[in-house]
């Protein structure tokens, strides 16, 4: 509880200098380099489970408040782009796997993994059972998480003159208390639904889904207010932080080292794909850009909001890019590992 408690002061001191001296996304940047430099100087640091798991719901909701019948009818326009993520998914492995085994000697399993850009903890999960090396798949997918959430706004803003001070939402005193109820219980009874039906993120997958839905039938019709958007910017970027505890210097060398590196190589496939995506499908720039980013689900929903992306376009992509990695991992681990089946 004590580590708890001091992780959520040194969260909050990294706002307030991010605050005082007008710095991009506070909520989001402040708690994620405080907590990597508490981290980094030995601080034993805790991120709390509740509020991280309500920080994804709450991405959640707003997600799938996102899924309006006009954006359902745009699909068959996205079908171009939607179709090269799995090409994407695949480039990413086909260049990540030799330079893990090459350039920092892992083996192939924990190469692939920290290669795929998937969600963190299930990549640690699926890398473990066929044999990877977890710590390392771990570390590696934190950096380029934290390099990607770093690296991509002050690519929005070079190559795209995004500013990132648009209003993130409806104020919560400004809302209906009826859609207020309507989103508390999307994210509490999706999250759930998702937990019993073992989906991969079922914190944030589930609440998107019954949110969506909601939406479609038009129950929905706001997303979460702005106080709830920095209530999930804080924990999302205390959790990035908190997941450098207990790093050594060798970590620090190598699997820090080789994640920050594959995230840059990643930042040019990605800069790569939005303009092959520009031109082949003709999606807005700053869209592309953050569809084809391979952060995680959560960090490019809130960069998508505080841009005022279509969030809806981005999430798709993500969606179909996590999905295209969960279910090519268990046939991939039955190639890495002899004698290991696809099960």
């Amino acid at each position: 509880m004590k580590r708890t408690a001091l992780t959520m002061v040194i969260a909050a001191v990294g706002v307030l200098f991010f605050e005082v001296f007008n710095l991009p996304l506070p909520f989001l940047f402040g708690p994620m380099a405080a907590c990597l430099i508490a981290a980094l100087a030995g601080v034993r640091l805790k991120a709390s489970k509740p509020f991280s798991v309500g920080a994804r719901t709450i991405l959640g909701v707003a997600i799938g408040a996102s899924i309006t019948p006009a954006l359902l009818a745009k699909m068959p326009e996205m079908a171009p782009t939607l179709i090269m993520v799995p090409i994407y998914v695949a480039v990413i492995g086909a260049v990540g796997m030799p330079f893990f085994i090459k350039v920092f000697g892992y083996d192939r399993a924990t190469a692939y993994f920290a290669s795929m850009p998937g969600g963190l903890q299930d990549m640690v999960i699926l890398g473990k059972e066929a044999g990877g090396n977890a710590r390392s798949i771990s570390l590696v997918q934190a950096s380029r998480l934290l390099i990607l959430t770093t690296v991509i706004p002050v690519l929005l803003s070079r190559l795209y003159g995004v500013e990132f001070n648009r209003p993130i939402g409806t104020h919560i005193w400004d809302m209906p208390i009826y859609e207020l109820a309507v989103m508390a219980v999307a994210a509490v009874a999706g999250w759930q639904i998702a937990v019993k039906l073992r989906l991969f993120g079922a914190s944030i997958l589930g609440p998107f889904l019954l949110s969506g839905l909601l939406s479609i039938l038009g129950v929905l019709h706001f997303r979460p207010p702005s106080e709830a958007i920095l209530f999930a910017q804080f924990f999302v970027g205390t959790g990035i932080g908190v997941h450098y505890v207990g790093t050594t210097m060798q970590e620090l060398r190598h699997d820090v080292v080789a994640g920050v590196a594959f995230a840059l190589v990643l930042a040019v496939l990605t800069t790569i794909f939005t303009s092959i995506a520009h031109w082949v499908g003709g999606a807005p720039g700053v869209e592309a850009f953050l569809s084809f980013a391979p952060g995680g689900q959560a960090e490019m929903a809130v960069l998508a909001i505080v841009t005022g992306g279509d969030l809806g376009f981005v999430v798709l992509h993500h969606v179909a890019r996590v999905v295209t990695v969960v279910v090519g991992a268990p046939v991939m681990a039955g190639r890495l590992v002899p004698g290991k089946d696809s099960e």
